[in-house]
């Protein structure tokens, strides 16, 4: 008989929406947790729909859906009605877990806030997320990833080539790490409760989540250091950290970190030993200031190369290296498979999805199965709940239910 999975016997509710706060309900709940996705009728949980948004790539399958929803039971209740409202009630009653990015606004009007729910349950966890935070001028300024993550932290403004305008982030690119933090807060909520008996309220927003990816560029800039924007390619900082275009066109990426070891490598791979001994590129310092330099000696001769060649010879070597991967590539790249980040799911249509990117040693995660429907477990929830046949018909007949 397999070992049961570690988060077993939990009950997280789902009150949110697209998608750092239901992607760390995922994961809770690929390694065992009851996750019940709380939805309101009508279109349910706008991520249903984010397909159709021009920056999402097409498909006939609702991909979306079903990474941020896997193996979730939804429930469509109203909030606003009182009925509905009430209906939760008995669902808090029973949860370990609440999760919401609820606006706080919208909160305060449906009872949402941690004082009105953990008087319900003083046992339960709280997770709240945001765009920036529970306090401050901004805390209700609506937050995506894009805004919150990427532009309000200065990751985009770190990332962009001088005398270029900044970039855009592609869609929940700060969604799903900024997923991984709050779910280290629940975690720890949880061993915290397991000594104390006690629930809390625990939190995190796009905002930080985007200043701690971007912790060496910020943390000089507490200090008043920064760096000018990126230089071009072909005037790179350093030509052993830069990218070198090869035969057969692709992007092969070298980056050097411990040039004293790697130099000599990469001069002997190239056949150009002669490099070892020219003034500019002796000692590391030369090097980055002939940058310019070196990267034009590269260049010519790495284009000589398919990357399979040059990945054999790096590799080899253990010079850091990688081809850039366009997205096409992903699904031919046997390692993301080995590594168990791209796993085999139940879900129609959707052979492969990706996994939350951690294992645990003596638990394999839940099998990916797809979203629910809407309203698919709406019933069942309710029965689980204490609720009567005749609750949840007077429940569906007043809209309050579906």
């Amino acid at each position: 008989m397999a070992n049961p999975l570690p988060l077993d016997g939990l009950r997280v509710l789902d009150v949110s929406s697209f998608i750092a706060a239901p992607a760390a309900a995922v994961v809770l709940g690929d390694y065992g947790a009851d996750v019940i996705k709380v939805e309101p009728p009508g279109e349910g949980d706008p991520h249903r729909g984010n397909i159709n948004l021009t920056s999402f790539p097409k498909s006939e399958v609702n991909y979306p859906w079903h990474l941020d929803a896997r193996n979730k039971r939804s429930i469509a209740l109203d909030l606003k009605n009182p009925q509905g409202r009430a209906a939760l009630d008995r669902l808090i009653d029973q949860a370990d877990i609440l999760i919401t990015n609820y606006p706080f606004p919208v909160r305060a009007r449906l009872r949402l806030s941690y004082e009105e729910v953990s008087a319900r349950n003083p046992r339960l966890i709280y997770a709240s997320f945001s765009g920036y935070g529970e306090e401050g001028g901004d805390k209700d300024q609506p937050g995506y990833d894009s805004n919150a993550y990427f532009a309000r932290s200065g990751l985009l403004d770190g990332t962009h080539f001088e005398g270029q305008p900044p970039g855009f982030a592609l869609p929940a690119q700060g969604d799903r790490p900024s997923a991984m933090a709050l779910l280290s807060a629940i975690l720890i909520a949880l061993i915290d409760r397991a000594r104390t008996g006690k629930g809390t309220w625990v939190a995190s927003n796009l905002l930080a989540n985007g200043l701690w990816s971007n912790g060496v560029y910020a943390q000089a800039a507490l200090l008043g250091s920064y760096l000018p924007n990126r230089p071009p390619r072909d005037r790179p900082r350093s030509a052993l950290a830069n990218i070198y275009l090869t035969s057969d066109d692709r992007w092969l990426q070298i980056n050097v970190t411990n040039e004293t070891r790697d130099f000599p490598v990469i001069l002997e791979m190239i056949e150009r030993p002669d490099l070892a001994t020219d003034p500019r590129f002796v000692e590391r310092a030369a090097r980055h200031a002939n940058a310019a330099a070196l990267r034009e000696i590269l260049d010519p001769i790495i284009r000589t190369r398919p990357f399979a060649h040059w990945n054999r010879m790096l590799k080899a070597r253990g010079v850091p290296h990688s081809i850039i991967n366009r997205l096409q590539d992903i699904p031919e790249d046997a390692q993301a498979i080995a590594a168990r980040a791209v796993v085999e799911t139940d879900t129609p249509g959707m052979p492969q999805t990706l996994a939350a990117p951690f294992q645990i040693g003596h638990a394999a995660p839940r099998r990916p199965g797809p979203g629910p429907d809407l309203g698919q477990h709406t019933d069942v929830i309710l029965r689980e709940a204490g609720l009567s046949e005749n609750e949840i018909a007077a429940l569906r007949t007043s809209g309050a239910a579906a």
